[in-house]
């Protein structure tokens, strides 16, 4: 009787410590796979703040700002999700001053911090975990990010899940979707398979979708071209001849551009604009395109459009442009693969005058190479963010 007692309480005592490491190691992790519906769950929200950082605090591991020069400013030393969101924020009162706060995802953690630029404070403002999380948009608001996550067993799906900047909660969208794009009160979804591409509209909280268009074409990037107006491209590949159309509903399509080899297009925020990046006998070639005439613009300078961003009011881009390309690669498949890295400079292009002006010599600046994607504005441009491709850093430039 001894005997079996002291066997069921060493079983009881195995349990016992199998479900405290279970707890420990496992209990409030999130899962990489999450069915739709769901609420992610999260960490406990217990962060000792550090010297000289505000709100609930930052882990000075993977967060530490560098003022590099009196303009540039290195906002983090680990990697981040691209995808940024920069907000003007207006003084409270006369014995306050304005600021800009600069919204980003640690990547390794998935938790959110903000930068506030005047003040020079950086803010962990949610605690949720979420590893592997590849791209965010931000709503204009700063209020919530739609990441887009491996998901499945075998990370072999992307999902995308409306996530607050402050954790308090969050929602799905529809799972498989292929792309997104975000305004002040929609997401514009993408979702295709052999019979083509479905966009549809879902308001900011994830409901009420309707279909916007529809295509038979299967590979689409879409984004919104201001008011009521859509833009969609065939998927870029250096090797095949790629065309952007403007989208209406009903499926309406009108083509702008193309057939242009590597096509990677960039929507103005009112949609008059489209910056249109190509590829050409080993070089790089880049023109602005009317989307209501189709009337071309060259000029003087050449990326991918995808390390550009529109000035709020259409009249300028700032461009992250290489020194100097390689000819040996097959732009832009090489660059997003990571097999091609350049030496950026970054330019602004004057939409009237048709100029470009440099605005910053990053090595000069910092003695590092900058790779720049996922740039950034806030509306009033007096802030520029990027990440730098090479290690995922993120950094902001006072103009």
């Amino acid at each position: 009787m001894r005997r079996i007692l002291i066997i069921g309480a060493s079983i009881i005592v195995l349990l016992g410590a199998g479900l405290a490491v279970y707890s420990y190691f496992f209990a409030n992790k999130v899962g990489l796979t999450v069915a739709p519906g769901a609420t992610l769950p999260g960490v406990a929200d217990t962060i000792a703040p550090i010297a000289g950082a505000s709100g609930v605090g930052v882990n000075p591991a993977t967060s530490a700002v560098t003022r590099v020069t009196e303009r540039l400013v290195k906002i983090s030393v680990g990697p981040v999700v691209p995808g940024e969101m920069v907000l003007d924020i207006p003084a409270k009162d006369a014995s306050s001053t304005a600021d800009v706060a600069v919204h980003y995802i640690e990547q390794t953690s998935g938790n959110i911090f903000a930068y506030f630029s005047r003040a020079g404070t950086l803010t962990r403002t949610s605690n949720k975990t979420l590893p592997g999380i590849q791209e965010a948009a931000w709503l204009p608001s700063g209020q919530t990010a739609f990441v887009r996550y491996l998901s499945g067993d075998t990370l072999a799906s992307i999902e995308t899940y409306g996530l607050a900047a402050d954790g308090s909660s969050g929602f799905f969208l529809p799972q498989g979707l292929v792309g997104i794009s975000v305004a002040s009160t929609s997401v514009l979804t993408l979702a295709s398979g052999a019979a083509g591409s479905v966009a549809s509209l879902v308001k900011s909280d994830g409901t009420h979708a309707t279909q916007a268009f529809s295509s038979p074409l299967s590979s689409l990037r879409i984004s919104f071209a201001g008011k009521g107006g859509y833009l969609a491209f065939t998927k870029p590949a250096g090797s095949l001849p790629g065309h952007l159309f403007s989208a209406a509903g009903g499926g309406v399509f009108t083509r702008i551009a193309g057939p242009l080899p590597g096509l990677v297009a960039l929507a103005s925020p009112s949609g008059a604009w489209a910056l249109v990046s190509y590829s050409s006998t080993g070089a790089m070639h880049m023109e602005l395109v009317e989307t209501k005439t189709g009337r071309v613009v060259p000029l003087p300078v050449a990326t991918i459009a995808d390390k550009c961003v529109w000035a709020a009011d259409d009249s300028a881009l700032y461009c992250g442009i290489p020194l100097a390309p390689s000819s040996e690669y097959s732009y832009p498949d090489d660059w997003y693969q990571g097999a091609a890295h350049f030496s950026d400079r970054i330019w602004k292009i004057d939409v009237a005058g048709r100029f470009a002006q440099l605005v910053l010599d990053f090595s000069a600046a910092s003695g590092g190479a900058l790779d720049a994607e996922a740039l950034a504005l806030d509306p009033l441009t007096t802030i520029l963010v990027f990440v730098n491709k090479n290690d995922g850093s993120l950094w902001s430039y006072a103009l």
